[in-house]
């Protein structure tokens, strides 16, 4: 074969080889012995939460009795006792509970909650059955553009107790956050 320019060129027939020219230099060894694959990695856990009450009556314990997760009441949850540092903070869509959870949204973005918590989300809990007025959900819409915020409808089975059924159907994507699917 005889090289012209960058293509080689066969002399029998003048014409360009049909692919590159491959020469092998020296013995062909074995190929070196590739290290062990690492061990698989653990299965990751469901996450795990701290449910916080911004408010008395927000639900907190109802939520973690249905959706699983720490009840933390109205105090901080303390990581360096065990308690998931994962914060959900709930609040009733009544004007009070939104003023709550504003206030408390407030200390989170100011940097004066305790060290080792992380806010997730948001979660409101409906305070009455049917639609929330015009002025609560525009209020909800601009805690809504600062965290995701997760709705939990009325009940009326948790109102006396029964909380032994699945999660309500609206409250889907909050089930799959806690890893509880409805």
């Amino acid at each position: 074969m005889v090289e012209s320019g960058d293509a080689v060129m066969r002399p029998e027939t003048g014409q360009a080889a049909a692919g590159p020219e491959i020469w092998v230099r020296g013995p062909v060894t074995e190929p070196e012995a590739r290290p062990p694959d690492p061990a698989p990695l653990a299965a990751a856990s469901a996450r795990r939460f701290s449910w916080v009450a911004t408010h008395g009556g927000a639900g907190s314990t109802t939520l973690a009795t249905v959706f699983g997760g720490h009840d933390a009441g109205r105090n901080w949850p303390r990581p360096d006792q065990g308690e998931p540092g994962s914060v959900l903070l709930v609040g009733r869509t009544h004007a009070a509970g939104l003023d709550a959870v504003s206030h408390t949204l407030d200390i989170f973005r100011r940097g004066d909650a305790p060290p080792g918590l992380d806010l997730d989300a948001i979660v409101l809990v409906a305070d009455a059955p049917g639609r929330l007025p015009r002025q609560l959900v525009q209020r909800v819409k601009v805690i809504g553009s600062v965290i995701d915020v997760y709705r939990v409808p009325w009940v009326p089975a948790w109102r006396t107790g029964d909380l032994t059924g699945p999660p309500p159907r609206e409250s889907a994507a909050l089930a799959r956050l806690t890893g509880r699917t409805p």
